[in-house]
């Protein structure tokens, strides 16, 4: 992988977990909350119809999460400019941890919650936000 790659990349990785973030927004009001309703009834597969988002509770966390979800969105899209040209390096293992932290906390989180099968849905995430990630870019050479 080169350099550029992973700078793009970055952007890839930023639309996977910014685009969460206005979903679970919508879930904070009554009216829009259906695409977040549903996006917690996948993720606990088997769609059920059984997940709610009538509790303020589950509301404000919606709130929370997406809030949280867009920023860290933002944050990777930003670091995938100007600082990753001065730390590609840097900018690839911070983002990588971030994610890896995220994949863990969150699958811990879904199994002892009873939703197991969220994992699976993890692991796509995990996969396509990280991509060629995983390893160090090599500087791309003119001749």
């Amino acid at each position: 992988m080169k350099i550029l790659d992973h700078k793009n990349w970055l952007k890839v990785t930023a639309i996977v977990v910014g685009s969460f973030g206005p979903i679970f927004f919508l879930g904070t009001m009554e009216a829009t909350a259906e695409p977040a309703r549903f996006t917690l009834d996948l993720l606990s597969w088997p769609i059920d119809g059984m997940s709610s988002y009538s509790s303020e509770d589950t509301r404000f966390l919606s709130a929370l999460t997406g809030g949280f979800l867009f920023g860290w969105g933002v944050m990777i899209w930003c670091l995938s400019g100007k600082v990753y040209e001065l730390a590609p390096e840097g900018v690839r293992r911070s983002v990588l941890a971030g994610v890896l932290a995220w994949f863990f906390l969150d699958s811990a989180g879904s199994i002892t919650s009873g939703n197991t099968s969220n994992v699976l849905f993890n692991v796509i995430v995990l996969l396509l936000a990280v991509g060629p990630l995983w390893w160090p870019a090599k500087e791309s050479h003119q001749t």
